[in-house]
């Protein structure tokens, strides 16, 4: 009876031990990164070889040395915009798309599953096809419109700085549209039918009944859907690379705060240091607390909603 009783609380301790590997991994490419990159920031760096303690230095130089300070504003201001557009592009798309699968449409299964398709997609591979199909010469783009007779909509998308970033967002829209389908699909599942159903037969339909009864009990939902819209937005950086690499061409109109941090961290830096890690340490620390911030007072806002229901 002792060694059955034994046996059963070891089964039962180690349980405990099954989160540890995950938990371990967490810690080295998450936790550990982090921390550092707080250590790295307090000192000069020359290349790789840690100099002297410089405090706040590397900070002060991000906001205020010439071309930095210049080019983190240059670079958040990108980043908002990547924001804006994904919120009014991706998400107003993927909601009429979850929108038409919560109706029932016909066919609405095999939908599901091509609106998600892109997502399985490699980033870098999405990113290289739609550099080839943005070709100006002879990209299936241009091609079509020039095919059409829209030859003066024909541009060098990413070649001209006012198109470069507002294309690149436009395929990271198409990209994500899926997974975001899926997050208003669930929310939309989640309304009970029969308010939905009582509603209508009061003569709440169309448009109406999506904002005055969809949308409002949609709320968690669409929160959620901010906050990770917010996140992917200011970590944007490998469709990007795919597509501008990683000097945030054509003239730095393609720039986020993540090119930025890998261009002066990694890849050179002008006006400065081939590698400037304590710099690019600095920058990657005021990135985590814009992140964190936000998205902080995103969910604390949720919670409050969750209370008040």
């Amino acid at each position: 009876m002792n060694d059955l009783a034994k046996s059963s609380g070891w089964k039962k301790g180690a349980v405990h031990l099954f989160p540890v590997p995950a938990l371990a991994v967490y810690i080295m490419f998450v936790i550990y990164p982090i921390l550092s990159a707080f250590g790295y920031s307090f000192y000069d760096w020359k290349g790789l070889i840690r100099g002297e303690f410089v405090g706040f230095g590397n900070f002060v130089s991000l906001f205020t040395k010439e071309p930095f300070n210049h080019l983190f504003w240059n670079a958040f201001g990108h980043n908002l915009y990547y924001f804006a557009v994904e919120m009014a592009v991706q998400n107003v798309i993927a909601f009429g798309l979850a929108y038409l699968v919560y109706s029932k449409l016909k066919g609405s299964n095999f939908l599901k599953m091509a609106y998600f398709l892109p997502r399985l997609l490699s980033v870098i591979v999405v990113g290289f096809l739609w550099k080839l199909m943005l070709n100006p010469n002879n990209g299936v783009v241009n091609v079509m419109l020039k095919k059409i007779g829209l030859v003066s909509w024909a541009k060098p998308w990413l070649g001209d700085p006012a198109t470069a970033l507002t294309s690149i967002t436009i395929v990271n829209s198409w990209f994500g549209v899926g997974f975001s389908m899926l997050i208003f699909l669930a929310g939309l599942q989640a309304i009970s039918s029969e308010v939905v159903e009582a509603a209508r037969l009061d003569g709440v339909k169309g448009f109406r009944l999506i904002r005055s009864i969809i949308l409002p009990m949609m709320s968690q939902s669409l929160i959620i859907i901010t906050v990770f819209t917010f996140i992917h937005a200011f970590e944007a950086f490998e469709l990007i690379y795919a597509m501008e690499g990683s000097q945030g061409e054509p003239y730095n109109s393609t720039d986020t705060l993540a090119v930025f941090f890998y261009r002066i961290a990694f890849g050179g830096s002008s006006g400065g240091d081939s590698v400037a890690l304590g710099l690019g340490s600095a920058l990657a620390v005021v990135l985590f607390f814009i992140i964190a911030t936000i998205s902080a007072l995103f969910l604390y806002f949720t919670r409050n909603q969750s209370a008040q229901h």
